[in-house]
C-alpha cells in the first residue's frame, strides 16, 4: 500500500504563502514525524525551529510544580508551533506535545524570523493566525472555569476533529483527563454519556465521532466563538489557491 503523500500545502499557512514566498521557504521545510506523545519542547526552553503541523495535533500545555497539566490550545493543519520566535520571546512558559500522530514541516527558526521582518504577506498572516491562537486560548480558559466537563469533551473533539481529515481520534481517557486538567473518571463519565447518546463510539483508545451535528449541539458556546474567529481571520482555502487575507 503507498503511504500518504505529503505537501507543504496541506497545511494552511504554508498553503497562504505567495509564490515568491514559497519561493524562498519551500526548499527548507523538512518533513518530520510527530509520534503520538512526543515532546517538542518544555517549558522554558530556547525554541531553535518552528513546525507546521499537516496531518498531526500537536496540544500546548501549562504544567504545575505539582506535575498537574491543562491544554490551553491545539494546533493543527491550522497552523505554527513556535509563535515566541516571531513574536520575539525566544522561550515560551508552555510545553509543546503531540496529541495526535501524524507528520509536520520543520523549519529552521532564523529562517522563519528571516521572512517575517520582510513586513510582507507573512507578517501579516503570522500576526493574524496569533490573533486566533490567543482567542482560543482566552476560551479555553473560561470554557475550563465555568462549563462541565462534558462540554469541555465537546469542545476538545470539535477543536480536533476541525484539524484532522478523519473523524477518528486516538487518544487515552487518561491523556483526555491531563489535557482538560480533570479527573479521569469525569472524562469517563463523559464519554459514557456521549456513547450512549450515538454522538461518539469509544473503544481501547480510539474515539469515533458518529454524529458531528449533535456534538456541536451539546456543546457550550466555546467553539464556536473560536471557530468563528478562526474563520474570520484565516478564511479556509485548498491546495492549489493562495489563502486571500482580509483586509
Amino acid at each position: 500500500m503507498p503511504g500518504p503523500i505529503h505537501d507543504p500545502q496541506h497545511n494552511h499557512l504554508l498553503a497562504a504563502l505567495s509564490p515568491a514566498e514559497r519561493e524562498r521557504l519551500y526548499p527548507h521545510l523538512r518533513l518530520v514525524a510527530m509520534p503520538l506523545g512526543k515532546v517538542l519542547y518544555e517549558s522554558g526552553d530556547r525554541l531553535r525551529h518552528v513546525y507546521f503541523p499537516t496531518n498531526s495535533i500537536v496540544s500546548l500545555l501549562y504544567v504545575l510544580a505539582d506535575g498537574a497539566s491543562a491544554e490551553i490550545s491545539v494546533v493543527g493543519n491550522d497552523g505554527i508551533i513556535g509563535i515566541a520566535l516571531f513574536m520575539g520571546g525566544e522561550t515560551t512558559p508552555s510545553r509543546a506535545i503531540v496529541q495526535s500522530a501524524g507528520y509536520a514541516y520543520r523549519l529552521i527558526g532564523q529562517q522563519l524570523k528571516d521572512e517575517f521582518h520582510r513586513s510582507g504577506g507573512m507578517q501579516l498572516l503570522l500576526l493574524r493566525y496569533t490573533q486566533s491562537l490567543i482567542t482560543q486560548m482566552a476560551q479555553t480558559a473560561v470554557c475550563n472555569r465555568h462549563h462541565s466537563v462534558d462540554q469541555q469533551l465537546c469542545r476538545w473533539l470539535l477543536l480536533s476533529l476541525d484539524r484532522l481529515s478523519v473523524n477518528q481520534l486516538t487518544m487515552t481517557q487518561e491523556l483526555i483527563a491531563n489535557m482538560l486538567g480533570v479527573r479521569r473518571e469525569g472524562v469517563t463519565e463523559a464519554a459514557g454519556k456521549l456513547q450512549r447518546l450515538g454522538v461518539i463510539e469509544y473503544s481501547r483508545g480510539q474515539i469515533t465521532v458518529l454524529d458531528r451535528p449533535k456534538l456541536e449541539q451539546l456543546c457550550c458556546e466555546c467553539y464556536a466563538v473560536v471557530k468563528r474567529e478562526g474563520d474570520r481571520l484565516l478564511p479556509r482555502t485548498d491546495a492549489q489557491t493562495p489563502l486571500a487575507i482580509p483586509p
